[in-house]
């Protein structure tokens, strides 16, 4: 028994919250589990609160700037966490990494230039390109047997044949699972290495590894790839602190950390939110053990659900994660097109999840699944899906 109670129900209705209170406006009723958007059901634990507590109770809230503390913190996480050592004047700070995204790619890229995703992937991706008059260019994983891998040849072809000048890397991979081995990063970079393509890494979801993987940075590797690669970091995931909208964005290269504090000023960004601050210190103050208790609970919750579709869903293929809280399910097999396999998850199982089209469209049969809730909601969700999958005439 640990020293957090991950199995306590918080009603989160009625807080203005994206994943509860929405149902009705976004699906058309009230009565669904929701297991959609990447945040948790946990509270934070109250050596955390208590920071909060003492900042509201000061009672003042006005401009902000960082001091050497809030440094110190992020350097204490990523060298005790992750291997490496953060400098104050490499960090960047933004409310929220899918706004570092588009600053990116307004900073470092021109309206008409091409951009590179490796779909199936986390959507806003797609949106930052797309929304800012560039163009997308998709190199797709390869999927064999459950499993996802980089096609480099076609990664390399896709940036020559488009002169690709961008490219965003999920690591961890969402919605797939993926931990990418120092092996596979270095054989992406250096191919942007080679043809001078600039690289965001999107490393939100570091901190959540199944055992037997390791997350690796980008900033562990060779100081090589130091020239053209921008880190993207948050709490945001790992604390569920994301409607506190923090990020911290680590650039190496002077030039380009000058160039995206330009690209920031553009907009009319300078101070940075209190409270957005004050949790990526707390958090990585205080939260190191909370952590390592909340990974092994949602291992747990992942090891429940592995079982579950291999008993019960036959032709459902369970994409083993080996990172994030995300489960990705393929449900092709089971020959429903894509309109009857929305249905059946909302109006037959009620449940709000994540359609795997919104990821890319050679995955609109596949579901992800958000496991960062009590055991109980977990259990709730597959057994109001198999019931659907049960009574459904294509069973």
């Amino acid at each position: 028994m640990g020293k957090y109670n991950f199995d306590e129900i918080v009603d989160r209705r009625g807080t203005t919250c994206l994943k509860y209170d929405f149902a009705m406006k976004r699906k058309g009723r009230d009565d669904l589990l929701p297991m959609w958007v990447a945040d948790m059901d946990f509270k934070l634990p109250e050596e955390i609160l208590d920071e909060f507590r003492k900042r509201v109770d000061h009672g003042i809230f006005g401009y902000s700037d960082p001091l050497d503390d809030y440094y110190e913190a992020l350097n204490g996480w990523f060298s005790s966490q992750h291997g490496f050592t953060v400098k104050p004047e490499w960090v960047s700070i933004l409310p929220g990494v899918v706004m570092a995204l588009a600053t990116c790619v307004n900073a470092f890229t021109k309206p008409g230039d091409h951009c590179l995703i490796t779909q199936p992937v986390y959507y806003p991706f797609r949106e930052v390109i797309e929304n800012n008059d560039r163009k997308l260019v998709n190199s797709q994983l390869d999927y064999t047997d459950g499993r996802y891998t980089v096609n480099y040849e076609d990664f390399e072809k896709k940036i020559v044949e488009n002169d690709v000048k961008l490219f965003i890397l999920c690591n961890p991979h969402n919605p797939v699972g993926r931990v990418w081995s120092k092996e596979e990063l270095e054989k992406m970079l250096d191919i942007c290495l080679k043809h001078n393509v600039i690289v965001i890494d999107d490393e939100v979801h570091a901190d959540f590894v199944y055992p037997g993987f390791k997350a690796t940075s980008v900033m562990t590797l060779d100081e090589k790839y130091a020239k053209n690669v921008i880190v993207c970091t948050s709490p945001s995931k790992t604390f569920n602190v994301a409607g506190l909208q923090p990020a911290n964005i680590i650039i190496r290269n002077k030039e380009m950390h000058d160039e995206f504090e330009v690209q920031k000023g553009r907009v009319g960004y300078s101070n940075a939110p209190i409270m957005a601050m004050l949790a990526c210190k707390a958090c990585y103050t205080h939260g190191a053990e909370w952590v390592k208790e909340l990974n092994a609970y949602i291992n747990e919750n992942m090891k429940y659900f592995r079982e579950f579709v291999k008993e019960n869903f036959p032709k459902a293929t369970f994409v083993e994660p080996e990172g994030t809280y995300l489960i990705w399910v393929d449900f092709s097999a089971y020959g429903f097109s894509d309109e009857e396999l929305e249905h059946i998850m909302v109006e037959e199982a009620h449940l709000w999840l994540d359609s795997g089209k919104i990821f890319g469209p050679a995955t609109a049969q596949f579901e992800r699944f958000n496991i960062a809730c009590p055991k109980s909601t977990v259990v709730k969700c597959l057994d109001q899906l198999k019931e659907a999958l049960d009574n459904h005439k294509k069973w």
